[in-house]
């Protein structure tokens, strides 16, 4: 059976889902972004203790992340506006690549999943855009929800 989705209504116009009789609790979303570098430019980053003339690549990233991690609802037009209780970047460097791992939480209605998406999507950006100068080759591979808590159903993946 297929699933209705969430944010249209009967006669199929986009709206914000209605959370007024929902519980609060607490909910926690994990996303990941998945930035390409190739193995020369991850060496090169990992001398230099991921420093460039622009500042600190993996700081950087986070505060770009944060912030756009509190302003989902400005970005997204159909989020709701959520006060994050907690926003916080892990980044896993390997041979060629950077794995960035975004996590979410708060106390509300609703899901924090597309505050966390959007978070390891911005912090991504920036790795790319700090990361230009060196290369054109940079991919951002994917991004994806690896994991939910809280709310009407849990997600691993």
């Amino acid at each position: 059976m297929a699933q209705d989705f969430s944010h249209l209504d009967s006669k199929n116009q986009p709206g914000m889902v209605d959370v007024g009789e929902k519980q609060i609790s607490s909910r926690e979303a994990r996303a990941q972004s998945i930035v390409f570098l190739g193995p020369e430019i991850v060496d090169q980053f990992v001398q230099a203790g991921w420093e460039t003339k622009k500042g600190s690549i993996l700081q950087t990233a986070t505060i770009a992340g944060t912030m756009a991690a509190k302003k989902t609802s400005d970005l997204i037009p159909l989020c709701h506006p959520l006060g994050l209780d907690s926003c916080k970047f892990d980044y896993e460097v390997q041979v060629d690549q950077v794995l960035i791992t975004c996590i979410c939480r708060l106390e509300a209605k609703t899901g924090v999943e597309m505050e966390a998406l959007v978070g390891a999507s911005v912090a991504a950006l920036t790795i790319y855009d700090m990361c230009k100068a060196v290369s054109k080759a940079i991919v951002i591979k994917e991004t994806k929800l690896i994991q939910k808590t809280g709310g009407k159903s849990d997600f691993k993946a």
